[in-house]
């Protein structure tokens, strides 16, 4: 599912001043990138990325001010006429009436900013590449332990908000409980995060509902994390064999990025929180290049010669 944000939304979130094209402040926005308009404005449209926002810094608006008053409509109705979705002049630039003549007649929005073009690209590119991440909900409860961004599963009641909290009383953070939104924000990149519902609550059966900031402090809580580990917790079942060893090497798939996969089965006895904390450091040290299991077989190998 891919989430819909338009350039009002723009406006709200980053404070713009909408100089003109009001009427267009509903038009969506469905492209992460930006685009800084320079050959266009010499005439040269053929690979013009008109689904972008354009953004004029300096540089552009400084250049259109030395054309002619012509030329200077000329280009500006040309680029105006492929309707991009908006216009973002930054550095508070003035004497913009040629462009706002134009933009207020196509009805496309003409904004400005104080800040930097370099510093606001920056801020638009992760805003966007986020918002219009594809997003998936599922049941689970995200956490970051030790810097690893883990989802933990299992079956309703098997205990994993309680399992939260555990983690959560040895300093760890709660991203999300129950339900888990995760966006794929490149092939290789999976986000986890609320659904601002949930944000920095915890649902305990016999209990209810808690605040984990208010009992726990802001250290305990974090909007969103990279998931990096993806964790099922499973009843314990006699009659299936449990690799302690670490042969079998698993992957879970959310939109199509890849996840380490770690089954943990549950009985009486068992601390599940050690476990997790285990599994978290033990993916940081296979990201570092070591494998335990390499080792072991290296020194096994030795004793045998």
């Amino acid at each position: 599912m891919l989430k819909k944000i338009t350039v009002h939304d723009l406006v709200h979130k980053f404070q713009f001043e909408v100089v003109a094209g009001e009427k267009g402040l509903s038009q969506p926005l469905e492209c992460d990138d930006l685009h800084r308009p320079g050959l266009e404005f010499t005439g040269f449209f053929r690979f013009f990325p008109n689904e972008r926002i354009q953004v004029l810094g300096k540089q552009e608006i400084s250049y259109l001010h030395s054309l002619t008053k012509k030329e200077r409509e000329e280009r500006i109705k040309g680029i105006v006429k492929k309707h991009p979705p908006c216009f973002i002049i930054t550095r508070g630039q003035q004497e913009l009436d040629y462009f706002e003549k134009f933009c207020s007649q196509e009805e496309i929005p003409l904004l400005r900013t104080n800040e930097k073009t370099t510093k606001i690209m920056s801020k638009l590119n992760n805003y966007l590449e986020k918002e219009l991440a594809e997003e998936i909900g599922i049941h689970a409860v995200c956490l970051n332990v030790f810097g690893v961004g883990i989802l933990l599963r299992g079956d309703s009641g098997i205990g994993k908000s309680e399992l939260a909290l555990s983690l959560i009383e040895r300093g760890h953070r709660l991203i999300s409980d129950d339900m888990v939104n995760l966006k794929r924000i490149d092939p290789e990149t999976l986000m986890g995060t609320h659904n601002d519902n949930n944000r920095h609550f915890l649902a305990l059966r016999g209990i209810g509902l808690i605040d984990i900031i208010r009992l726990y402090g802001t250290g305990s809580f974090q909007e969103e994390t990279k998931v990096d580990l993806d964790i099922l917790l499973s009843p314990w079942d006699e009659k299936t064999y449990y690799d302690a060893i670490g042969y079998e090497k698993k992957k879970s798939k959310y939109l199509d990025v890849e996840v380490d996969h770690v089954e943990i089965p549950i009985r009486p006895g068992r601390d599940i929180a050690a476990l997790v904390e285990v599994a978290a450091k033990n993916w940081r040290l296979g990201q570092q290049g070591y494998n335990a299991l390499e080792e072991f077989e290296e020194r096994t190998a030795e004793g045998f010669k």
